[in-house]
């Protein structure tokens, strides 16, 4: 997670997706971070926003502070449970919106690499083929435009900082991103990764549903 020593996070109104007995979805918005920090002036997140209007909101998973996007979080606690063991079994299926510096020259492609913590570093992650966890992630351009690609990115895995790490190592780095980017590439005014789309079975019923909010850059 990168918290800068001056975090000042946007003083945006709750986007609100969704809302039924059960969920609450929201788009969380670039800067924000999910659940608190340590410390008063890391005590600004989008759950303790939420709780301010919806108090029985339970947490259920989290985006990084610097990416924005759709969020799911349960309104009971027999939601909270059903939605975790989702995530857990990977039943749900996210979809990412990113920017990523070069042009990728094939349409689509899938990176198999393993990660774990880079201790000295932390929170960074990176590829460890003896230590790692293994991660998976789809790809799929959108675009090509002026030396940069517009792709879709699909998690197998949920690992942290995984399509941050994945993108950098075959060459193609998020643009904006203060970890992994480098040059040119991390000179952008937000990490350009955006939360697309979240497919889910509902608690209440098992239908599937999918919500999606459109990426801000």
């Amino acid at each position: 997670m990168t918290i800068p020593l001056d975090y000042r996070p946007p003083d945006t109104p709750l986007s609100v997706l969704h809302e039924d007995h059960e969920l609450l979805i929201v788009d969380k918005p670039a800067g924000l971070l999910s659940v608190p920090g340590r410390g008063e002036h890391l005590a600004d997140c989008l759950i303790a926003r939420i709780q301010a209007v919806y108090p029985q909101a339970l947490l259920v998973h989290r985006l990084d502070m610097d990416t924005s996007g759709v969020m799911v979080f349960a309104l009971s606690p027999h939601a909270q449970r059903h939605l975790g063991l989702q995530f857990e079994k990977r039943i749900v299926k996210k979809v990412y919106l990113a920017r990523v510096w070069g042009e990728i020259a094939e349409t689509t492609g899938e990176i198999d690499l393993p990660l774990c913590v880079d201790w000295p570093n932390r929170p960074k992650q990176h590829v460890d083929f003896e230590n790692g966890r293994p991660a998976q992630t789809g790809w799929r351009v959108v675009r090509v435009e002026d030396g940069t690609t517009r792709v879709r990115l699909f998690p197998k895995t949920g690992r942290s900082h995984q399509l941050r790490v994945h993108m950098k190592e075959i060459g193609h780095p998020i643009l904006g991103d203060p970890f992994y980017a480098e040059g040119k590439a991390r000179d952008y005014p937000r990490l350009m990764l955006h939360a697309e789309s979240l497919k889910l079975r509902h608690p209440d019923g098992g239908v599937h549903m999918t919500f999606r909010a459109k990426a801000p850059f």
